[in-house]
């Protein structure tokens, strides 16, 4: 189950949680890392916006679903659910995978390029 600390705008997401969210279309994942570690491997479907572009790009948010934001280990996506949160987005609709990509392929979870 998400948790949510009260001091953050957004819930944390195990890999288990995450994965079983992305069967959801209501959905989608955001990769906040750089575009080089992006084409290293990321969490399949995930759309590609740098941490340091997505108060710039908020309007490519999606309003109408929830977002699981992804980074290496869990610290730029935390910062990306904040900027989103600041942007307008409620709590409700904004996810943090715990451990990141990490967390992810530790799990055995497929990457793709």
């Amino acid at each position: 189950m998400p948790t949510k600390d009260e001091r953050e705008p957004f819930y944390r997401v195990t890999v288990a949680e995450a994965k079983e969210m992305l069967q959801d279309a209501g959905v989608v994942v955001i990769d906040v890392r750089e575009p080089h570690e992006y084409s290293g491997g990321h969490v399949p479907g995930a759309s590609l916006i740098p941490v340091n572009s997505v108060f710039a790009r908020r309007e490519e948010l999606p309003k109408d679903k929830k977002i699981v934001f992804v980074c290496q280990v869990g610290q730029r996506s935390a910062l990306a659910a904040e900027l989103a949160a600041a942007a307008g987005l409620p709590a409700e609709s904004l996810y943090n995978l715990d451990g990141g990509t990490d967390a992810w392929k530790k799990a055995g979870e497929a990457v793709e390029a």
